[in-house]
């Protein structure tokens, strides 16, 4: 299986792996994370998907989509933290005041997942922080200590998979997912 990563330009394939069945259902989009909290709640429905689809207009792009036959098969959201919730996340601490990069969702479609999909989106999402000048990139997983995930909460990511990309721990925070303690890893693209 060769997986292809390219920038999250396509609103077809980007709503298939994150969108909802029916338009007007009020699903993520993988936007709680990326807009103000009080805007998120104020999207309903199809608003959704039209503010997905200018996100996807912009530069840079929303996140990355792995495909695998041209088939979108994988998501992962990545963007400058400044320009994301977590700029005044309060349980997620800031390490320094550099202008990083944060990735906060990777989804592999059922069918998909146990190929090495989603070790290959957080190459590709750090991959697209460094081209745009990223001096480093976060991830915010859990540390479930190799204990299962929850698949609907495994969106995070898991410890072990942003230490396998070469990150590290950088600071433990205040956010608990499923159980599991969130904790901030880093990456520095040394610039």
């Amino acid at each position: 299986m060769a997986i292809e990563i390219r920038p999250a330009t396509d609103f077809t394939d980007v709503k298939a792996l994150v969108g909802p069945k029916r338009p007007d259902a009020n699903v993520c989009w993988c936007l709680s994370y990326r807009i103000p909290s009080k805007q998120n709640q104020q999207l309903h429905g199809t608003e959704r998907g039209a503010f997905v689809k200018k996100l996807l207009a912009e530069d840079p792009p929303p996140g990355i989509l792995a495909y695998d036959g041209g088939e979108p098969v994988g998501w992962a959201a990545v963007h400058p933290r400044a320009d994301t919730g977590f700029a005044t996340n309060r349980r997620i601490p800031h390490v320094d005041g550099q202008d990083v990069w944060s990735i906060w969702c990777i989804r592999v479609r059922p069918g998909h997942r146990g190929n090495g999909i989603s070790h290959a989106l957080l190459a590709g999402a750090v991959h697209l922080a460094r081209t745009y000048g990223a001096p480093a990139v976060e991830g915010y997983p859990v540390d479930n200590a190799g204990q299962k995930v929850d698949l609907t909460m495994a969106y995070v990511g898991t410890r072990k998979l942003f230490e396998d990309a070469g990150f590290t721990k950088a600071a433990d925070t205040e956010s608990v997912l499923n159980g599991f303690p969130r904790v901030l890893m880093r990456l520095d693209l040394g610039r």
